[in-house]
């Protein structure tokens, strides 16, 4: 989305890093560039003492990876990396004081401000929303007084409310950048989601179908929940130390069932137990690549017309695929097969 941005300015970019080419192969490859969107994992920001970024975003901080990093404490220090010697801007998410907490505590090049995204209405040196629109009170003369508008609600695909705060911090680290607020508004309407991120694969009889085989953890799983009512939730995979307590117990008004694959699955079942036991489930006791056809058929059964029936695993995928983005795409051959067969 960044690169979008930067791009629809006239810049010469690329997305790089955690999301496919590296950030080595960008800089040492051939090709020139002003400057780059760098998405870097917290395993990256953990052998990164030296980074210096122009400026960075922390989108949330919520239990990921414990398994490798060990303790919590140990994650939002790896994440916090971002930050240090950030020279222009850190921006941060209003809405998680804990991403706050990290700009504080980051040493960055003297003058780097702090600057904040919310779903609301911004404050000074905030960006927001405000009636449908996107607003940057950050980076305009005068910012106590004044706003720029940047974009509409519905230049954001899909404008899911996560995908909305994703975009606000987006044109910040762009409007850092010095990119002028069209190019903001046309980078959104130019950009187009990877696969697998709450991608709509069909509507088989009055139901909605959603991949987002990317909703990797709990935090993630929860912003894919949010966006849709009512839902059938496929869930399930390698939990890599999470716990589902207060994702279920925040989704649960939503969830019309509950489909469950993988090798941890239990850890889901037993959440919805105890934080929506009125809600059906299905365990399908089975690892294999083919239990996602089998999910999807399940899902089919608890579903109505008007519902979703929604993948966000909340959970890795390598107890049962090479990736999300097959687990991903077994969904969406199990949803075409299911069309078909109507």
């Amino acid at each position: 989305m960044l690169a979008s941005i930067l791009k629809a300015a006239g810049l010469r970019t690329a997305a790089v890093g955690n999301i496919g080419v590296s950030l080595l192969d960008a800089v040492l490859g051939e090709e020139r560039y002003d400057v780059l969107a760098v998405e870097l994992s917290s395993y990256q920001l953990h052998w990164a003492p030296s980074l210096r970024a122009h400026s960075a975003a922390v989108l949330n901080l919520a239990p990921d990876h414990l398994d490798w990093h060990g303790s919590m404490e140990a994650y939002a220090a790896d994440k916090g990396r971002i930050y240090e010697g950030n020279r222009i801007a850190c921006v941060y998410n209003a809405a998680d004081k804990a991403t706050e907490d990290l700009v504080r505590e980051a040493d960055v090049e003297e003058g780097c401000r702090a600057v904040g995204f919310t779903l609301g209405t911004p404050a000074p040196s905030q960006l927001g929303v405000v009636e449908g629109i996107l607003v940057d009170r950050a980076f305009v003369e005068n910012r106590q007084k004044n706003a720029q508008e940047l974009a509409e609600v519905a230049d954001v695909n899909p404008p899911a409310p996560h995908n909305i705060a994703n975009a606000l911090a987006a044109a910040a680290l762009a409007r850092a950048y010095g990119v002028p607020a069209k190019a903001v508004r046309d980078g959104l309407r130019a950009f187009t989601p990877d696969a697998h991120r709450i991608a709509h694969v069909a509507d088989v009889d009055g139901v909605a179908y959603v991949d987002d085989s990317k909703a990797t953890n709990t935090h993630a799983a929860e912003a894919s929940l949010a966006a849709y009512e009512p839902i059938v939730w496929i869930a399930g995979g390698l939990a890599k130390g999470a716990v589902f307590d207060e994702l279920v117990a925040k989704s649960a008004q939503r969830l019309r069932g509950a489909v469950l694959i993988g090798a941890d699955r239990a850890l889901i079942r037993e959440a919805l137990a105890r934080h929506a036991p009125e809600v059906p489930v299905v365990d399908l006791d089975r690892t294999d690549t083919g239990a996602m056809l089998q999910a999807v058929q399940e899902a089919r059964r608890l579903a109505q017309p008007g519902d979703t029936v929604l993948l966000a695993p909340a959970c890795a995928s390598m107890d049962m695929f090479t990736n999300y983005n097959k687990r991903g795409d077994a969904f969406a051959e199990a949803v075409r097969e299911l069309g078909a067969g109507t």
